[in-house]
């Protein structure tokens, strides 16, 4: 089997290892309605960035976008209808030990616990949220900030992503990205996988830090599988 190392792994959440797309479509539908926008449009726009990234992008009001942004935020913190794991991440998660992986979120740090719970996912030692960053993906911070908590140099981590500005802050940070899910506009860059069914944790090898899984043949080849 293929076999994908890196010193750690760091995780996307929503779309990644816990799908939450019926809910989230449908609290941006609601947006929306409110105030005459186009779905598609917007869920184009928010898909791998905060909340408040995408109402700013659509409201030119500060005020009202603010407000809207806190209205948002705390009814995906109370509603976990739906929310389940991507097939495979909990015996994925479970399996890895724990200094090897973090999971960097455009979510805030409340509805990332969220989340996760609802999806029956162990919460990581290092989580950074979309509290902790002040740009948000496609900039590179919150990966380069999981990767120097974890004490990882950034060409050692992995990034694990489904959206095109998670790929692009992967890419960025550093630079091995693998998407989970359909995204296939990264094919030629980026191994695809459909979700985590067939993935391995490996025995530890003597000598080389970090984690090693093995793979099932990815959907998209892309670059190499990082060894």
């Amino acid at each position: 089997m293929p076999q994908l190392h890196a010193t750690a792994l760091l995780f996307d959440m929503d779309g990644t290892l816990v799908d939450s797309t019926a809910l989230v479509e449908s609290t941006w539908a609601g947006f929306c309605v409110r105030h005459r926008l186009d779905l598609a449009e917007v869920l184009a726009f928010a898909h791998g960035r905060p909340t408040r990234e995408t109402v700013g992008h659509f409201l030119a009001d500060p005020g009202l976008a603010a407000a809207e942004t806190r209205r948002l935020v705390a009814h995906e913190e109370s509603e976990t209808t739906g929310i389940t794991e991507v097939p495979g991440a909990r015996a994925l998660l479970t399996a890895l030990p724990p200094h090897t992986w973090g999971v960097v979120t455009s979510a805030g740090r409340r509805l990332a616990q969220v989340r996760m719970a609802a999806a029956g996912l162990p919460l990581p030692g290092i989580l950074v949220s979309a509290d902790e960053v002040s740009r948000g993906k496609p900039d590179p911070e919150g990966y380069l900030n999981a990767a120097a908590q974890l004490g990882c140099p950034p060409q050692d981590a992995v990034v694990v992503e489904d959206s095109g500005a998670g790929v692009r802050a992967g890419l960025a940070a550093c630079g091995r990205t693998v998407v989970i899910g359909g995204l296939d506009t990264y094919d030629d860059v980026a191994p695809r996988w459909t979700d985590f069914r067939g993935f391995r944790v490996a025995p530890p090898q003597a000598g080389r830090p970090g984690v090693t899984l093995e793979v099932p043949e990815p959907v998209a080849v892309g670059q190499a599988v990082p060894g």
